[in-house]
């Protein structure tokens, strides 16, 4: 096969699903690693892909490789948030055990909770102070504390999660894909997601349209693993997905 035809398989593949790894590549197209590589370079300097690590991202698609603060955070999609939050709280019931994941969605959730009559636990400090103040009962798992997003994370913080089991829980993401599921930029992170979302009975994603385009190092759970609840998304193809909520903005 030529290059150039190669270089057509690979962006057709990439435009169906966005993203895709090299040995992903080398098997489809029965080539080797080496060429693969080098097809997703010059692919790359022509501005027709993205290439990351182990792999290309569609040209539309942002590599998010690192966590931003939670001011910078906050200061983005925030009617979107506040849309989201408002509608996630509506959902938290009477006699609920609700976990809280740390991130500027979930913050509006906290924000937007009313129910008081149910237990709240979270790995964010600034969550369990806003709960705390609203007279709300909170629990809090142990851990280091990550400075950029205050939450708790580490073997601690996911010893402690694995103790519990959540009827309810929302978690915030850096990236949704259906390719390469909820992902978030640190392991340490995305261990304390992963095993509260299992200890969940009812999980949900709160995430705004914007992270439909960002995909990050970590995936830490596939893409129907949980309920999405966000705003007006631009892809169309998510609207075959039942399990997106999309919040009128």
């Amino acid at each position: 096969m030529l290059a150039e035809e190669r270089w057509g398989v690979i962006l057709s593949i990439l435009d169906k699903q966005k993203t895709v790894t090299v040995p992903e590549l080398t098997e489809l197209l029965h080539t080797s690693e080496s060429t693969i590589r080098r097809d997703l370079v010059q692919l790359d300097r022509m501005k027709k892909l993205n290439k990351v690590h182990g792999g290309a991202t569609c040209i539309d698609t942002q590599y998010v490789m690192t966590d931003q603060t939670v001011t910078e955070k906050a200061l983005l999609m925030n009617r979107e948030k506040q849309l989201i939050g408002g509608y996630a709280a509506s959902l938290i019931r009477p006699g609920d055990f609700v976990y809280i994941d740390a991130g500027t969605t979930t913050d509006r959730l906290v924000d937007a909770v009313s129910v008081s009559d149910a237990v709240y636990m979270t790995n964010s400090i600034a969550h369990a102070r806003k709960l705390a103040n609203k007279g709300m009962r909170v629990m809090m798992p142990g851990g280091e504390i990550k400075n950029s997003t205050e939450a708790l994370v580490g073997a601690d913080t996911v010893e402690a999660i694995c103790r519990f089991h959540f009827t309810i829980g929302f978690f915030g993401a850096n990236g949704v894909s259906e390719k390469t599921g909820f992902t978030t930029p640190e392991t340490g992170e995305a261990m304390v997601k992963q095993r509260a979302l299992e200890h969940t009975k009812a999980p949900y994603v709160l995430a705004d349209s914007s992270k439909f385009v960002k995909v990050s190092p970590v995936t830490f759970a596939p893409f129907d693993a949980a309920q999405i609840i966000t705003d007006r998304i631009r892809d169309k193809k998510y609207q075959k997905y039942k399990h997106i909520t999309e919040v009128d903005t």
